[in-house]
C-alpha cells in the first residue's frame, strides 16, 4: 500500500515562522494535507528535521537528516524508511484533494502534476536518482523530469502552496 508522506522539514523563510503550525481556518496548516490523506483512505506520516516545530499530531513523525536543507532530504529519508511507494506532499498544501492523492497512490512508477514537485508519487527504484540529485542539490522538478514522471491531471487550486503571509491571506479568503 502507498504511504502518504507530508514533508515539514523546511526552513519556512518566506513565511517567517514554521509553516506546519501556522493557523489556517482554525487549524494548523499541516492538518489540511493530513486530513486529505485520511479522507483518501491512506496512512500518512510526517517527515521533518529533529526538533522541528510541529503541532500535536495523530500520525508518526519520522526524522530526516539535519543537512542539507533541501526537499530531497525528506524524500530520500521517507523512501528509505517506507520500503514501498509514497505520495509526497508539502505541509503547506491545504487544498490538495483526497481524489488527487488517491489517483497518485493508484498509479505505478513516478507521477506528478505537470511542472510540479508536490504532490508526487515516488517508488523505491527512484532512490538512486533522488540521492544523486540531493548530492548536487538539484531541483525536485528536474529529478522528476529525469525520472520520466507520468503526468497526473490536477486543478490549479489543488496545487496551491501557502509559502508566505500573502498566500496565507489568500488561502484564508478562499475558505470564506
Amino acid at each position: 500500500m502507498t504511504l502518504v508522506v507530508v514533508l515539514a522539514g523546511g526552513r519556512s523563510r518566506r513565511m517567517g515562522r514554521p509553516k506546519a503550525v501556522v493557523p489556517l481556518g482554525g487549524r494548523p496548516l499541516i492538518a489540511w494535507p493530513l486530513a486529505a490523506a485520511a479522507a483518501a483512505g491512506l496512512d500518512a506520516v510526517v517527515v521533518a528535521k529533529r526538533g522541528s516545530e510541529l503541532p500535536p499530531l495523530e500520525v508518526d513523525v519520522w526524522d530526516e537528516p539535519d543537512a542539507p536543507a533541501h526537499p530531497l532530504t525528506g524524500l530520500v529519508a521517507a523512501l528509505e524508511r517506507a520500503g514501498g511507494p509514497i505520495v509526497a506532499l508539502a505541509c503547506d498544501m491545504p487544498f490538495v484533494t483526497p481524489a488527487l492523492i488517491a489517483r497518485l497512490a493508484g498509479m505505478q512508477g513516478v507521477a506528478a502534476p505537470r511542472g510540479q514537485a508536490f504532490p508526487a508519487r515516488y517508488e523505491p527504484a527512484a532512490l538512486p536518482a533522488l540521492r544523486a540529485g540531493l548530492a548536487r542539490e538539484a531541483a525536485v522538478r528536474e529529478i522528476l523530469a529525469g525520472l520520466g514522471a507520468a503526468v497526473v491531471e490536477a486543478g490549479e487550486d489543488e496545487l496551491t502552496g501557502v509559502n508566505d503571509p500573502a498566500a496565507l491571506a489568500r488561502a484564508e479568503a478562499a475558505l470564506r
